[in-house]
């Protein structure tokens, strides 16, 4: 019986101790030290939250740039790949369309070459940066459908530019970053 009353006594002081007091102090702490980062790394534009700097949204108008696809709709309650393979047939006509598909609105040869991060999602399915090489593709269809020059759109994704996060040195673009300065362009 004495067991049982330590046993028991050990689980009450645990779940307290770490179910209530150390999740408190780390939330608290966390909110004074780094209160952008434990919120979520949240945009807000005009009072207005408008989406995490670390998670992709589905931007399809020919005004914004594009970002990765998802095998999850951007579902930031839940992440995950799509889990198949390479020679899974199923992937392999995903790529064929998205390739198809930026071909078309990007008005590319047939046999211009594609990177990688348009056409393959992330294993998370809520990457929100794309390469720079990827984002200056999509230069010219922005330009057009903004009706402002390209320099315009090239000075937004250099601004925007960001070292690898990959150690790669290939450096990157927050995509919901770049949409909002193209909308902050006054005409």
């Amino acid at each position: 019986m004495k067991e049982i009353k330590n046993a028991l006594l050990m689980f009450i002081v645990f779940s307290v101790i770490l179910g209530i007091i150390y999740p408190v102090v780390i939330t608290g702490i966390s909110q004074v030290v780094f209160p952008y980062q434990a919120n979520g790394n949240l945009i807000t534009e005009n009072g207005t939250v408008i989406g995490s700097e670390h998670i992709g949204q589905n931007f399809t108008s020919p005004i914004y740039f594009h970002g990765r696809p998802s095998a999850i709709g951007y579902d930031s309650g839940t992440s995950g790949g799509s889990n198949l393979g390479p020679t899974n047939q199923k992937l392999v006509d995903q790529i064929e369309e998205r390739v198809q598909l930026i071909r078309y609105e990007e008005s590319l040869s047939s046999n211009s070459t594609i990177p990688a991060d348009l056409v393959l999602s992330s294993g998370s399915g809520l990457e929100a940066y794309i390469f720079v090489d990827s984002a200056r593709l999509q230069i010219p269809r922005i330009a057009k459908a903004r009706e402002i020059t390209e320099t315009e759109v090239e000075t937004i994704i250099q601004s925007n530019a960001e070292s690898s996060r990959l150690g790669t040195g290939t450096p990157m673009v927050n995509v919901l970053k770049l949409n909002i300065a193209l909308d902050n362009i006054r005409r």
